[in-house]
């Protein structure tokens, strides 16, 4: 027997506070990946702000609404398991928040964020000013960042249609809607 909770067809899910978070965070890499040139005063600050608004988003995962905190979605092995098992068996479980997979991933991309601003940091360090391994090693972890982002946004449309959910749409009003 399904719970009411799996009857619902929408339910208020993302916060304004990770609507802009989110948002704004795709602007910094967006840029900095194709608009800003690297080493630019104005590429270190879009890089500094986007690891400060990775750090407040692990704040708001502990004191954040109930579907921003980590204990609504962490990947434990247990729920990867489960949710892959299921999705491969056609009957993944529904969740509100984020899906096991979809937690890996936000983790995954907020890493890799923080590894850039702390590589992209080092760089203006006299320790290591000109080093060229630090430099490819920022552009490395940049250039995953792009591709785990590019799989982030195909993943997002894929799982809506796969879910029934309108993902996109409730990243903007906040909504998550069943169709």
């Amino acid at each position: 027997m399904k719970s009411s909770a799996t009857l619902d067809t929408s339910r208020p899910v993302w916060d304004l506070f990770v609507r802009v978070f989110h948002w704004t965070l795709v602007v910094c890499v967006l840029m900095n990946s194709f608009v800003l040139d690297d080493g630019e005063t104005v590429h270190q600050w879009a890089g500094y702000l986007a690891s400060a608004l990775v750090l407040a988003r692990v704040v708001w995962g502990f004191v954040g609404s109930r579907h921003a905190r980590f204990t609504d979605f962490f990947p434990t092995p247990g729920r990867i398991a489960r949710h892959v098992r299921g999705m491969f068996s056609g009957h993944a479980e529904f969740h509100w928040g984020h899906n096991p997979l979809g937690a890996l991933m936000m983790m995954a991309l907020m890493g890799l964020v923080l590894s850039l601003g702390v590589t992209g940091w080092m760089q203006g360090l006299d320790a290591y000013w000109g080093e060229e391994w630090l430099q490819d090693l920022h552009e490395v972890i940049g250039d995953a960042l792009i591709i785990l982002v590019g799989l982030h946004a195909a993943s997002a449309l894929l799982m809506g249609r796969i879910e029934r959910t309108r993902l996109v749409k409730a990243m903007v009003t906040g909504v998550k809607e069943r169709y």
